[in-house]
């Protein structure tokens, strides 16, 4: 069976969205890149913030109430649904619970053909990314970087510190069947 969803770990401006880019630039058939920050942008005003949705702290934590849950969990269908529909699909996501964050997610890609890919980045440098950008909260990426890896199983890992995006999305697409 030929892979149908690559998910992507990683904490906030390591690196998921250049090497996304460049998956579906290198990949041999048409995918499909669905995130956790399409889910958060999507999400109506009253679940921003208010306690029961996401909430992000000064310092860049980030909290997510039991209303986000039920939207991530509907969402989540809702991405599988498409992969068993035949839409090959890459999934760029922050495990911020680590393994708990995996184990919910595979639950709902169970019977997929799934590439799970950490992607780590140096917390300073994703740290100085992160003010590059100037569109997240100051913390985040120095926040995630090691905890969203905490307990998750990979197929493969790669390292944007000082790795081009374009030359782990080649590692990653080695491994896709």
């Amino acid at each position: 069976m030929s892979t149908q969803v690559i998910v992507l770990n990683g904490g906030s401006s390591s690196g998921k969205s250049g090497i996304t880019r460049c998956l579906k630039a290198i990949l041999p058939h048409p995918w499909i890149n669905l995130g956790v920050d399409d889910l958060i942008d999507r999400l109506p005003p009253s679940l921003i913030e208010n306690g029961s949705g996401v909430e992000f702290g000064k310092q860049g934590e980030v909290v997510l109430g039991d209303g986000f849950r039920e939207m991530e969990e509907a969402w989540t269908k809702g991405v599988a649904a498409m992969a068993r529909a035949g839409a090959r699909i890459i999934i760029d996501d922050v495990f911020l619970s680590g393994r708990a964050s995996q184990e919910r997610l595979r639950a709902h890609l169970e019977g997929l053909e799934v590439l799970w890919v950490g992607v780590h980045c140096d917390p300073e440098i994703a740290a100085g990314r992160e003010i590059a950008r100037g569109d997240r909260v100051i913390g985040m990426a120095a926040s995630q970087a090691e905890i969203v890896h905490k307990g998750v199983v990979y197929d493969i890992e790669v390292d944007t510190s000082h790795t081009e995006s374009l030359d782990c999305a080649r590692a990653i697409a080695a491994r896709v069947s």
